[in-house]
């Protein structure tokens, strides 16, 4: 969304979207943190389905990447998304909650004050979020150019939907493993 963004409208009117998706994730992984330990702790299975849900939601995304349209749109009605388009998108990300749930089972120990931790880890996400989330601003913006081309935008669609697929193998790996 940001690298699209960036590409259509420019960085400055990208910023209040990058900023929306940090906070949005930071304020989300919180209250995950807090939500899911309770819920993780009666229904251990929910972790495996909220995968399993998350893993096909990035393989449909991934298809959808691959045969998205190699058009450049120029309707000049269209406008930057905002800071709560961004925030608000987290909610419904499934990236963003398989994200959340691992980090919150990753770095939370059970011995600890789990709120104390919880905080730690959502400050940590804000702090490297900017940066991580700021280097597709930066693609989109050398982008631009590039992609006017018909030829590259297809191949750039095919290169990203199959990085999404690779990321997604461990995890498809580990599911089998789980499941067998």
């Amino acid at each position: 969304m940001v690298m699209t963004s960036t590409v259509n409208f420019g960085v400055r009117k990208s910023l209040p979207l990058l900023t929306g998706i940090c906070v949005g994730f930071t304020v989300m992984l919180l209250l995950v943190g807090i939500g899911f330990a309770q819920l993780f702790t009666l229904f251990p299975e929910l972790h495996l389905i909220i995968k399993c849900i998350g893993t096909a939601y990035l393989l449909y995304l991934a298809w959808m990447i691959a045969h998205s349209s190699s058009d450049i749109s120029t309707n000049a009605d269209i406008k930057p998304l905002t800071f709560m388009n961004g925030a608000l998108f987290q909610w419904i990300n499934a990236k963003a909650w398989i994200v959340a749930t691992g980090a919150i089972a990753t770095f939370s120990t059970a011995g600890g004050d789990l709120n104390y931790q919880f905080i730690v880890i959502a400050l940590a996400f804000l702090v490297v979020s900017f940066p991580c989330v700021g280097v597709w601003m930066i693609f989109g913006n050398i982008l631009k150019d590039i992609l006017k081309r018909k030829k590259h935008r297809t191949w750039f669609n095919y290169s990203m939907a199959t990085l999404l697929v690779v990321s997604v193998v461990p995890v498809i790996i580990e599911l089998i493993k789980q499941v067998l």
